[in-house]
């Protein structure tokens, strides 16, 4: 069972050149409880020394921390789990490697890859609305193809993909778990504000 509602996905380039481990901990005063680590471009070197850094300001939170793809990184650091891409390792066998007592997580952008989902523990769903972040994955999928996802999801889907506060209401409508969000919280002036208001729409 899933503690939380608000997923917090990193990206250290918009973070208003503030650093992404000082933002993760103002996210974390804000009441974040679950972080993912998704910084593509850092090799594993760098990557490790990060997650380790995140994985004690988590830890001091008893908030969870998911590694982005690296299974080796989520083990080195003792990550509560993976989020996996459509271009990772398959559920299946990342549940071999990382065992039972781990969270894992899915990005989906279509029905297919929901399908092929099943078996991980929630799945993102995006984008919902226009974002320059997610501009690759094509068009915004909109509100109807958000509630047809939750409607063939078997586990909790969070929304991800342009979503502002003023629009967590309608989100919610459509039977979404919770929401992933980057820039609302990296981004914003005050993230801990940020944070709390997020909550306080999703409660």
């Amino acid at each position: 069972m899933l503690n939380f509602r608000l997923y917090f996905v990193t990206d250290r380039k918009q973070t208003a050149d503030r650093p992404l481990t000082d933002v993760v901990h103002a996210a974390l005063d804000g009441g974040v409880r679950a972080v993912q680590l998704r910084e593509k471009d850092l090799e594993g070197r760098e990557l490790y020394a990060l997650a380790e850094q995140l994985r004690t300001l988590t830890a001091r939170y008893r908030a969870q921390l998911l590694v982005n793809d690296r299974l080796d990184v989520a083990l080195a650091v003792e990550a509560d789990g993976v989020h996996l891409g459509q271009h990772s390792f398959s559920v299946q066998d990342a549940r071999r490697l990382l065992g039972a007592g781990k969270l894992i997580g899915v990005s989906t952008h279509s029905r297919q890859e929901i399908t092929a989902a099943q078996g991980a523990d929630f799945m993102l769903f995006g984008p919902v609305y226009y974002t320059p972040s997610k501009a690759a994955y094509g068009k915004p999928q909109g509100l109807d193809r958000l509630r047809t996802a939750v409607a063939h999801s078997t586990v909790p889907v969070f929304a991800i993909g342009g979503i502002k506060t003023e629009c967590v209401a309608e989100v919610l409508e459509t039977g979404a778990h919770g929401i992933a969000m980057i820039s609302a919280i990296s981004a914003a002036p005050d993230p801990t504000q940020a944070a709390r208001e997020l909550l306080r729409q999703l409660d």
